[in-house]
């Protein structure tokens, strides 16, 4: 802990971090003084491109934005395919959506971020096509952190997250929350991630629960077998020995995946003793409207994991090559990950390069799943 004459001497936004580290907060607080007068804002866009996991892991900081701005205009700009997971999403006023890969998409996104006279603009991605949308944007303060490879396209650069929170590492959430705080946004009490559960995708997940033979109020787990890469996905024939655990516990087993995904969930049916109700075609509102009625989640580390968290589902999560500290589930609920801790992990993931299979993944042994399911099934009762 540094002296109060250290902190004195200090920077502004290293004086604003320790100070909040010496009191106890009874209120959220900023991670740096504003750079301008918020009183003049009144429309806020807030760039954040990318994955479903990606856009679980935005809401704490639109949350934050809304709770500090009730009366400003606060949209979101998404790629259209991850769009619906912030289906009526109470804390934003609108959903701008990019089309992947199109460059006209692009221009038109340009052009109506450009009409819309934005006073301040986040560049949460830091991606090429996410600073040039920034840029475009024409807003007054454009914001992204300093290390951004385009930095020089924004005219208010922040130091880095671990900087600011003054810690050695950083999640999602918390590198995010970071950016905002800079700007004067109260943070520090790391609000959780949230999505809304849609009417529309209540009824229809209910429907297709009871089309696929699981009686009202019957108690189930959400699997989730599949990852987008292979240092992300456990073995199918482990997954089935948890499914059979499951259901020695009393819990039905609903196993989802995508429709191009449709084969793992017939592996894991053929693999597994005992019964598994497979869903290959749910949209994102009714992945969210599953996860908010499980008992348990368990699966690979993905946007799925994500998305069953934020609904306040008790999750177990298989980690393969990613960064445990930075993308974990962001939970309330009971949650644990389970690792096989490595020398080479984490890694980029998209390939494993020391072994001839990932070994990170493969190697967890369903022991520690099942005993890390015991222990959150306990915690949640």
């Amino acid at each position: 802990m540094k002296s109060l004459r250290e902190i004195v001497q200090s920077s502004p936004q290293m004086r604003t971090v320790a100070m909040h580290s010496l009191r106890r907060e009874e209120s959220p607080q900023p991670l740096g003084q504003a750079p301008w007068d918020w009183s003049d804002v009144e429309r806020v866009l807030v760039v954040r491109l990318r994955s479903i996991g990606d856009t679980v892991l935005v809401t704490p900081s639109l949350y934050a934005l809304r709770r500090f701005l009730p009366r400003a205009r606060i949209d979101v700009l998404l790629e259209s395919w991850v769009a619906p997971v912030l289906e009526e999403f109470e804390h934003i006023d609108k959903i701008i959506t990019l089309e992947r890969g199109s460059t006209a998409a692009r221009l038109q996104v340009a052009r109506e971020i450009r009409g819309s006279q934005y006073d301040v603009v986040y560049n949460l991605h830091g991606g090429t096509t996410a600073t040039l949308l920034t840029r475009a944007s024409g807003a007054r303060h454009r914001v992204g952190f300093a290390h951004y490879q385009y930095g020089r396209l924004h005219n208010h650069l922040a130091p880095s997250s671990l900087l600011l929170w003054g810690a050695a590492q950083a999640h999602s959430v918390e590198q995010q929350l970071a950016l905002v705080g800079w700007t004067g946004v109260p943070v520090t009490d790391r609000p959780p991630t949230q999505l809304n559960v849609t009417a529309a995708a209540a009824a229809s997940v209910s429907a297709k629960l009871q089309a696929a033979g699981l009686e009202s109020g019957v108690p189930f787990a959400m699997v989730h077998p599949a990852a987008a890469f292979e240092t992300k996905r456990w073995a199918t024939e482990k997954f089935a020995r948890v499914v059979e655990d499951l259901a020695a516990r009393g819990l039905a087993t609903v196993a989802l995946v995508a429709p191009t995904e449709a084969q793992v969930v017939e592996n894991l049916k053929a693999k597994s003793s005992v019964g598994v109700i497979g869903l290959t075609d749910l949209s994102l509102p009714e992945v969210t409207a599953l996860g908010a009625r499980a008992r348990l989640f368990v699966g690979n580390d993905s946007g799925i994991a994500h998305i069953a968290a934020a609904v306040g589902a008790p999750v177990v999560v298989i980690f393969g090559s990613s960064n445990v500290a930075h993308w974990r589930p962001w939970a309330t609920a009971p949650a644990e990950i389970v690792v096989e801790e490595m020398e080479c992990q984490p890694c980029h993931g998209y390939f494993c390069e020391k072994f001839a299979q990932p070994e990170c993944i493969l190697r967890v042994p369903v022991e520690r799943v099942t005993a890390a399911l015991d222990r959150v099934l306990r915690e949640s009762a």
